[in-house]
């Protein structure tokens, strides 16, 4: 008995060695691209197109970050292949703001910015003085404030907007209310450790990291307008590698339903969105479309 028994866990052992042997081996066959992102939901997006990536040679590393910031260094100085995590406006500002040069190569899906309350459940019981607490950064400030002023809260410039951009500094009448601007990750557990009577406006990936849903939020952006294509969710690359095979299959993989799966799995009800190019037989189709109704 002891015999066969060491025997079959020597036939185990072999096997799992072989097996490890050739997983090992296909790992190395594939073309790895490293790619940057918030642990939810980017990340979790990211993980269901894994498999799709390596049936078509490509082994999908994630990093994954708790800020803004490192994820956009690190792709300037080459640690990443790709980033997403971010919109437009802020790979714009933190361009403008660091001398980087990174560029979007497609948008992937937009996820509304919401106000969220310690103890307050409607707007209309927001006590005289209440704190409310923003990102300090300029694209999601600007965000945060388009927002508030949205919900009749604060009143803004007559021509604010996101291509003008604002802070603090611009609000014409803030109601009253104190607005203070903080770093977008911490916004989450500042909330929680304010005063009852807080609320605060958060990017909806640091409220899901903290615990918060969309259905928790007490108002978000109208989605009806241009919110989704202004901020909407993108893969970026440092510009020179837009046409890298490796992040041209991503941006396809991640387009082609991976948001959709990711809400089916988990009842976000994030958007997709996309501003992908149309494919040369979608261009044909409609040239032929347009002579034929001439």
């Amino acid at each position: 008995m002891k015999k066969t028994t060491a025997l079959l866990l020597t036939a185990v052992l072999v096997f799992g060695l072989a097996f490890t042997g050739f997983t090992s081996a296909f790992a190395a066959d594939l073309t790895p691209i490293k790619v940057g992102a918030s642990s939810t939901p980017h990340a979790e997006i990211l993980e269901l197109v894994k498999d799709r990536l390596a049936e078509e040679g490509y082994d999908l590393q994630i990093v994954i970050y708790d800020d803004y910031i490192l994820p956009n260094t690190g792709l300037e100085d080459g640690d990443l292949d790709a980033n997403y995590f971010q919109h437009t406006p802020y790979l714009n500002s933190f361009n403008e703001s660091n001398g980087t040069h990174l560029v979007s190569v497609g948008k992937i899906h937009y996820e509304p910015m919401g106000i969220y309350g310690n103890g307050i459940e409607d707007l209309k019981d927001l006590p005289a003085g209440a704190t409310i607490i923003i990102p300090g950064d300029d694209s999601n400030g600007t965000r945060a404030l388009l927002l508030l002023q949205q919900e009749g809260l604060i009143t803004l410039p007559e021509d604010a907007s996101v291509e003008n951009g604002i802070t603090v500094l611009d609000i014409v009448d803030d109601g009253g209310y104190k607005i203070s601007a903080v770093n977008a990750e911490t916004i989450p557990a500042q909330l929680k450790n304010a005063n009852e009577g807080t609320i605060a406006a958060i990017n909806y990936n640091y409220a899901l990291a903290g615990g918060l849903q969309i259905s928790d939020a007490i108002a978000i952006e109208d989605a009806s307008g241009d919110a989704a294509q202004t901020y909407g969710n993108i893969v970026a690359v440092k510009e020179g590698n837009e046409e890298n095979p490796a992040v041209v299959a991503l941006v396809a993989a991640l387009q082609d339903g991976a948001v959709d799966a990711f809400n089916e799995a988990t009842g976000a009800g994030i958007v997709a969105v996309t501003d992908a190019p149309e494919t040369e037989a979608e261009t044909e189709a409609e040239a032929e479309a347009d002579e034929a109704a001439k």
